[in-house]
Formats: structure tokens, sequence, C-alpha cells
């Protein structure tokens, strides 16, 4: 298993970039040390690849279109496929440490368009009202799954058979996650379109975060009136696209004062504000530090 610092994606988009998956085995597993993420946090993305997750300390934010979650130490759940998420490490106690298993359905659905797909993965990953399967101790079916959750994380990659185990493992906790997801699946909700056009929003910011973007613009990229466009918004990310586009270029420029040596100057620049005293100012705001302290803080946690 795999300890994660920072997450990666893929270039102008905020889909997950996974780049250890192999295509004969569409799977990886990860320790995230969330403590040692930049901000102690992981921001608004999504992927294909569902998400499988464990909370061994600490405990944990998910946010997603409808709404916040908390999961403390011993909880966890699954996160379905492309729905929109961002995490916050909170315990100040304790390192924030998650466990995950992340992916492709294939993996136990086998060859696309079979009988498995069509019965047990399909209906959940197509199922728009589910975004996270939470899972709880004190609740029987919910522990037993965190059980086999648990246990899973614990087959090494070095063993013989590996690979057949693991896929057994998550096969029993995907059929129990079916069984425990039933009632929800069966509510009527079709396809949510405002997630596909905050999608399409939000690669625009991330393709032109360092310009300036006008509301008009930014509509237009998904094919909405601007009036559209703020309550997508609203409804998705719970702030106006005005919030998101600064909250955007202020988590860029944390990446780049964290891991380059670009002066403040040139990266205010970079990130699309009108100027490096304003950038400062509002850094402090959002930060509580300023642009200098947060780097040397940052670039000294390394060492």
């Amino acid at each position: 298993m795999k300890n994660t610092h920072s997450i990666e994606f893929y270039a102008g988009s905020k889909e997950e970039l996974l780049p250890d998956f192999e295509k004969d085995f569409p799977y990886i597993a990860s320790r995230a040390e969330l403590d040692k993420y930049i901000g102690r946090y992981v921001p608004w993305h999504w992927h294909k690849a569902v998400e499988l997750f464990y909370m061994e300390s600490g405990s944990l934010e998910y946010n997603t279109p409808k709404g916040k979650l908390l999961f403390p130490a011993g909880s966890g759940g699954m996160v379905n496929s492309n729905v929109l998420h961002m995490t916050k490490a909170i315990s100040q106690r304790e390192q924030n440490i998650q466990l995950l298993h992340i992916f492709d359905v294939s993996l136990l659905a086998g060859e696309h368009g079979s009988r498995i797909e069509q019965k047990y993965i399909t209906p959940v990953i197509t199922a728009s009202q589910l975004e996270i399967i939470p899972l709880f101790p004190g609740n029987a079916a919910e522990e037993s799954i965190l059980k086999l959750i648990a246990a899973s994380f614990r087959l090494s990659a070095d063993e013989f058979g590996y690979e057949i185990k693991l896929r057994e493992a998550l096969t029993e906790i995907w059929f129990m996650l079916f069984e425990l997801s039933r009632p929800l699946r069966e509510k009527t909700g079709g396809h949510n379109k405002a997630n596909d056009k905050i999608k399409l929003m939000m690669i625009y910011i991330h393709e032109h975060y360092g310009e300036k973007i006008s509301i008009p613009e930014l509509a237009a990229a998904a094919y909405l009136s601007e009036r559209e466009c703020y309550r997508v918004f609203h409804d998705c990310l719970h702030m106006t696209p005005v919030e998101y586009i600064r909250a955007y270029r202020l988590q860029a420029a944390c990446q780049m004062l964290a891991k380059g040596q670009e002066s403040v100057t040139v990266i205010s620049h970079d990130c699309g504000f009108e100027s490096s005293s304003y950038f400062g100012k509002i850094f402090r705001e959002y930060a509580h530090c300023s642009p200098t302290e947060y780097r040397k803080k940052w670039q000294n946690s390394d060492k």
C-alpha cells in the first residue's frame, strides 16, 4: 500500500489522475496521510473509479453536492463513480489517516456487458441519488461491511494469489453494499444534469484561472444562461461562481508556494490576481498567514 501526501489531476480538469492504474488490473490502494496534504484537504474532484475507504485514525469531512458527512476513526464508506467530492482533515488531536481502495468496476464485472455488470454494478454506479454510501460502527449491517473493508487492507501484494483474494474480498463487500443500498436505489431520481454542467464550468475555470474570467464566458462553457450558472454553482458547490474562481486561484497559489521557488509577485500574476498586494490580503484571510509564511511552513514540512 502506497503512502500518499497529495493528489494528481488530468491537465485542465479536476478528474483525478490515477497514475498507478494498470489496464490488466485497474486498482490502487493508498494510505492517505491527510495532515501532509497541502492545506490538510483535497479540493473538489471526481473520478470514474469507485472509492472504497476506511478511517484508520482521526476524522474526515466529505463534501458532495448533496451536503457534508463526517467520518471518525473506525467508519468508512463508498464514493460512487464520477461523484464530485472534496475532503478535509478534521481531527487536531491525532493523525488523520484514510485507507483507500480505488478501482474500476470492470475489476468485479469482467467483460463489458456481462450479466454481473448488468445486475449488480450498473444499478449502483448509475444511481445519481447514491453519492456516498456511509458506514458507521453501531449499525450491525454497516459494521459487518466495515470489518470486511478493514480486513481487506491487510492483504499483502507479495503473497501468492493476491489479485484473486483481493477481487474476492472487494466482490463480497460490493454485494453487501448492493443490498444495503437497495432502499436508496429504489427511490426515484433521474440523472442530475447540473452535475454535468458544473463539471464543464469547473474545467473551464481550471483551464483559464490565470486569465480574467467573466460570468457570461463561464456560463457559455456549459451552454447556460448567467442565471442558470449561478444556480448550478449554488446547488452543486454551495458557493457562487466568483467564490469558486477565487478559491481555485488560491488553491493553485498554495500549490505553487509549497512546491516552487517563484516570487509571490509572479505567483499572484500567474493565478489571475490583479496585484500582489490584493493577493497578499485575501491570501491571509484564506490561509491565516502571509504567502511567504505559508511557503516556509509547507516547504519545511517536507524536510
